[in-house]
């Protein structure tokens, strides 16, 4: 094929591209980016385990709870994670989402992270999330950022686990501020019997490598356990290695909008190829640097992004 031909033919094609992209809603496109992560991370490791958070219209046909599964996107993940659930501002259960969660058990693991006011109502959180079936881990306001580690793990649990659909208990500490340094936070973590612990790939600036995160693959009581990865893909954070002096809102034009209430994050507009290509895709993106620090999966913050980017 001549140049001027082929030039055409990329032309057309990268047109036909950009109308069917576009044609997608705001829940759709957030649909294929997690898909889109979880093939990349499963050519390295079959085994990797991708779970969302929040979002659960994502598990239907363009996240219309009334059209079905989307069996694509259900197969690329292996469960969800779910924030307060029944205890929430409205300090009523969210029946909506208890609903669509009941949903999506049959096949995949519901994780929930609730959060109390009143220490009193810990046993009753936890109660409620085992009536549905649903794996619960309840913080109190002394653990509202995620930085303690109980020493009380629900439902204990003796046994090795060796997939997600094994665990009965999990701790979310995805920040490790109050431990001075990285070896404090793996001594910490190793004395605990939690199967399943959710954390961040950095400590203070420096990635945890993959002999520190094979020491934390064994319980106190010498079962085997998951180390799920934290990474946001619904917003930039200002602390990453990723982040340039020169950003600001809309400078790239991807970071689109104010995220109230936490003023280092901004949301992203997520379809764009330059924030994907920070994510996964690459020997530098982050979804890369989860993988070859041994973690078993990784945990997506902020997929509901599509609530406030609407692009339908």
């Amino acid at each position: 094929m001549n140049k001027i031909l082929f030039s055409a033919a990329i032309a057309c094609l990268a047109l036909s591209f950009t109308v069917n992209f576009k044609a997608k809603n705001s829940a759709e496109k957030m649909q294929d980016f997690i898909i889109d992560i979880s093939n990349y991370t499963r050519k390295m490791n079959p085994n990797f385990i991708i779970i969302p958070q929040n979002g659960a219209e994502l598990a239907f046909t363009k996240a219309k709870t009334d059209k079905g599964f989307n069996q694509k996107f259900l197969d690329a993940i292996d469960g969800f994670g779910i924030e307060e659930l029944f205890y929430n501002e409205t300090l009523k259960p969210d029946e909506y989402r208890i609903g669509l969660l009941n949903k999506i058990k049959a096949t995949e693991t519901i994780i929930v992270s609730e959060f109390v006011k009143d220490t009193a109502l810990v046993d009753d959180s936890y109660e409620r999330n085992d009536n549905e079936g649903f794996l619960c881990f309840t913080r109190t306001e002394d653990n509202y950022h995620y930085t303690l580690i109980p020493t009380k793990v629900h439902n204990e649990n003796k046994n090795s686990v060796e997939k997600l659909s094994d665990i009965k208990n999990f701790l979310y500490i995805i920040n490790n501020s109050n431990y001075y340094s990285k070896s404090a936070f793996i001594t910490a973590l190793k004395n605990t019997n939690y199967d399943l612990i959710f954390m961040d790939l950095y400590h203070n600036g420096v990635k945890f490598n993959k002999e520190e995160i094979e020491q934390l693959k064994v319980k106190k009581n010498g079962g085997k356990r998951l180390v799920i990865g934290y990474m946001n893909i619904g917003a930039a954070e200002k602390f990453r290695y990723y982040w340039k002096r020169t950003w600001q809102l809309n400078n790239p034009k991807w970071l689109k909008k104010k995220y109230d209430g936490y003023e280092d994050e901004i949301w992203v507009e997520y379809w764009n190829r330059e924030w994907q290509d920070i994510i996964y895709g690459n020997e530098s993106s982050y979804a890369k640097k989860v993988v070859d620090a041994g973690f078993d999966g990784v945990y997506l913050d902020n997929v509901e992004a599509y609530y406030f980017l609407h692009n339908d």
